[in-house]
């Protein structure tokens, strides 16, 4: 069992932490005292998203922890730098960087225009690789450094690249990422795992952009990624490294036995996430609607 203050003092930076999942794993490690810098776009209030950089700031900082909101398109290489830089001479170093920003588009090859195509690589496999490559030289010197991503274990089964040709690979090329960085920086004692969902979780994207708010009863609230980050983020970096770790399953083995709390609405089914291998354990009935 980990200290109850393991964050305390924790030097972290999180792409796309304004909202959902990437905020509210910010919150988690915040209760115990962590350092975050949230690197994202949203400076103004978006109609149809909710809250900004700001506001997850505010957020992060009355959950306990201590935020640097720095306005970062993870596209651009000069922006990158410059936060790492600013969060290096604010913090005194990095302990540990979250991929969590992600473009989505679920269309199939004929629908998908190539300026799509190109933002989804652009942020999920390159703004991954650039974050975390600006990052290595601070992590190597870090405490326990980790690197975590928001990403689905390399399951090659074609019936995932088949309706979302383009975006599976995106998604897929932020899980090669980590399957090379935690070889690579094995010597160094820096872990790289990555987490996904084993059902649909209620954030605005699935709101807004992939199923509608009609989802939402089918969903997991986002705390169960943050509730699982925090058990990743604690382990011993040394050894913890090139998981790919499903949420559920991950807690289970924890010895989490109610899953009741994270549901949205307890008497609906809940819906399998995209990119779940068909041999993970099932923690609870879980509706497949990929199928």
């Amino acid at each position: 069992m980990r200290e109850k203050d393991y964050f305390k003092g924790k030097r972290i930076v999180i792409s796309g932490g304004s909202r959902g999942i990437g905020l509210s794993i910010a919150k988690e490690l915040a209760k115990e005292g962590a350092s975050i810098a949230i690197l994202a776009k949203t400076a103004e209030p978006h109609p149809k998203l909710p809250g900004t950089i700001f506001t997850a700031a505010e957020e992060i900082e009355l959950s306990g922890g201590k935020a640097l909101p720095i306005i970062t398109d993870i596209r651009h290489e000069d922006q990158i730098k410059s936060a790492v830089e600013r969060t290096v001479e604010e913090f005194g170093g990095i302990d540990i960087v979250i991929n969590n920003a992600s473009a989505i588009s679920l269309t199939p090859t004929i629908y998908t225009e190539m300026k799509r195509f190109d933002l989804m690589f652009s942020v999920n496999v390159r703004g991954t690789f650039l974050l975390t490559k600006e990052c290595i030289p601070h992590l190597v010197k870090g405490d326990n450094p980790h690197i975590l991503s928001l990403s689905p274990p390399l399951d090659m089964n074609p019936k995932w690249f088949a309706p979302t040709l383009a975006y599976t690979m995106s998604k897929f090329g932020m899980s090669q990422c980590i399957l090379g960085l935690s070889e690579e920086l094995k010597s160094d004692g820096v872990a790289a795992n990555a987490l996904w969902p084993h059902s649909v979780i209620a954030t605005a994207a699935i709101g807004n952009i992939v199923m509608g708010e009609e989802a939402f009863p089918h969903c997991r609230k986002p705390q169960i990624l943050a509730d699982a980050a925090r058990i990743i983020l604690s382990k011993e970096s040394k050894i913890h490294t090139g998981n790919f770790h499903i949420d559920d399953v991950l807690l289970t083995n924890e010895g989490t036995t109610d899953f009741s709390i994270y549901r949205m609405d307890p008497s609906k089914q809940l819906w399998k996430d995209f990119f779940v291998p068909e041999n993970t354990p099932q923690v609870e009935p879980l509706l497949d609607i990929m199928n």
